[in-house]
């Protein structure tokens, strides 16, 4: 027998709760499915199977969403439609992966930074909202914010610069840039999961959120 549903719709905390979970799993799942150690993430396009559709299904799954997040500003409306643009080019343009070439030269580059740039922006937005709250769990969750912007900022660093002094860094460590990825994934799932107030601990019990909590209506 159905019943009637207790939300009309999900909401950003769901959104943000979907979109960590789903950001936090990436690297993991596209390195377990794939045939041979990926030196990225974006290799397992080429691994075919549950690799590739893990990758390509995960960034739409994720694209998806930041499409639908609005966020609480005008800016963030905006830089959740080109972060959701931008994923989707990760998805659809492949990457220069030895022994492949790119099918359109940059794209996948650009857009990964694009991405993860608008990432990090996320997190310092959620880290100004959390510190102007003024108690205890959302100074740490301010503080986790403030360290997820931080590592994503830092991996892209690292990668870039790789790139510039042609693979100076990953000659010395092979899979460079997919620990350098799946650092900054992390990161990215451990920010919106914390936002979503589902987690005890850095959350007022007040204020947790559970996505199959009946609410009243408006």
């Amino acid at each position: 027998m159905s019943t009637v549903p207790k939300r009309a719709e999900i909401d950003h905390r769901t959104t943000k709760l979907i979109v960590g979970v789903v950001a936090l799993s990436l690297a993991g799942l596209t390195s377990a499915f794939a045939k041979d150690a990926i030196d990225s993430i974006s290799a397992s396009y080429y691994q075919g199977g549950w690799s590739q559709a893990v990758f390509i299904g995960f960034l739409f799954a994720i694209a998806a969403f930041l499409l639908s997040y609005n966020g609480l500003t005008p800016s963030e409306m905006v830089l959740s439609k080109v972060a959701a643009i931008a994923a989707l080019g990760v998805a659809l343009f492949p990457c220069e992966c030895k022994p492949h070439a790119a099918l359109v030269p940059y794209v996948h580059g650009l857009s990964a930074s694009v991405m993860f740039l608008i990432l990090t922006y996320f997190c310092y937005a959620f880290y100004g909202r959390a510190r102007d709250k003024h108690y205890p769990q959302a100074d740490v969750r301010a503080a986790i914010y403030a360290i997820c912007g931080l590592t994503i900022a830092l991996s892209i660093a690292v990668l870039a610069l790789d790139h510039f002094l042609g693979g100076a860094f990953s000659r010395a460590v092979p899979r460079l840039v997919f620990y350098g990825e799946a650092v900054g994934l992390i990161a990215f799932g451990i920010s919106w999961l914390t936002a979503s107030r589902t987690l005890p601990l850095i959350t007022r019990k007040e204020e947790r959120f559970s996505p199959m909590k009946a609410v009243n209506p408006d």
